[in-house]
């Protein structure tokens, strides 16, 4: 009993992978979940979903590269960089394949890897991203991104920032995104996310992946948040045109934010694919 009660204690240290030193949060017994987040954000946001889940696997939640406190390398912020840094912790881990649940920038990582190294994929699970988002769409976002490099007197002024931003995440999400997302430098706090790295990776979600979708062998659900802004339904008609054999869900009244704004309706998703 005392066992099972540690094992699901999150913990939190740095893995050098040989190829880069990622941050991760760990918690529960089992097979192996990994969990990427979207750009600008950290490995904290899954921990609602992790904590669910950590009776069945060992779930893992990862700062990806030039995010939280993970490396923060000058360059190598393409879709390959990103893939390659989880085929890497995968094979360190040596737990067996894992299955792969990414938001966003994530999710495109996740379907990546899943298309370059099946034997380290078991399933993924990609929410809301799909190769065919709109230009003005991107721009838009670049523009968020390179945006959000400021400073902020306390967490209490993050907070109204990010709720601001993100006007449909709960409370209690935003308050996470705030303690977990920033560092104190001199004057105030600052966002763990490099700018620089932020920018880069900004570029790279405008690289064409229809053949990568196209080439991915192993499951993959394909989750969007029905009033996301991110992927509009016809990005998501078109993947399934591309991808007939892919099952969607949609979520209702859900954004962009999927796993933070809807977690139940996540988790239900996350474990009726896995089950199924």
């Amino acid at each position: 009993m005392a066992a099972d009660m540690l094992s699901n204690q999150l913990n939190s240290r740095r893995i050098d992978t040989g190829r880069i030193a990622l941050n991760v949060r760990e918690m529960g017994h089992g097979p192996l979940m990994l969990f990427f987040h979207g750009i600008t954000s950290n490995s904290a946001v899954f921990e609602p979903l992790m904590a669910r889940l950590s009776d069945r696997f060992t779930t893992i939640a990862v700062d990806q590269r030039g995010h939280g406190l993970s490396d923060k390398p000058e360059s190598g912020y393409e879709a390959t960089d990103y893939a390659d840094d989880i085929a890497s912790l995968i094979r360190t881990l040596d737990q067996g394949p894992a299955v792969l649940v990414g938001h966003s920038l994530g999710a495109r990582n996740s379907v990546t890897v899943a298309a370059r190294n099946p034997d380290l994929v078991r399933s993924v699970i990609a929410i809301d991203f799909t190769p065919y988002i709109e230009s003005e769409v991107l721009d838009a976002l670049e523009a968020r991104v390179n945006g959000g490099d400021r400073l902020f007197e306390d967490v209490k002024a993050v907070e109204a920032y990010l709720a601001a931003r993100y006007p449909n995440i709960p409370a209690d999400a935003i308050r996470i995104r705030a303690e977990s997302g920033y560092q104190r430098v001199d004057g105030g706090l600052r966002p763990l996310a490099s700018p620089s790295a932020m920018a880069q990776t900004a570029k790279g979600l405008r690289a064409d992946l229809t053949q990568t979708y196209r080439d991915v062998a192993k499951p993959v659900l394909i989750v969007r948040g029905e009033q996301s802004k991110l992927v509009s339904a016809a990005a998501l008609a078109k993947t399934s045109r591309l991808r007939p054999d892919l099952p969607v869900v949609v979520v209702p009244d859900a954004d962009h934010y999927v796993n933070e704004v809807s977690p139940e309706i996540t988790l239900k998703a996350i474990t009726n694919f896995i089950d199924a």
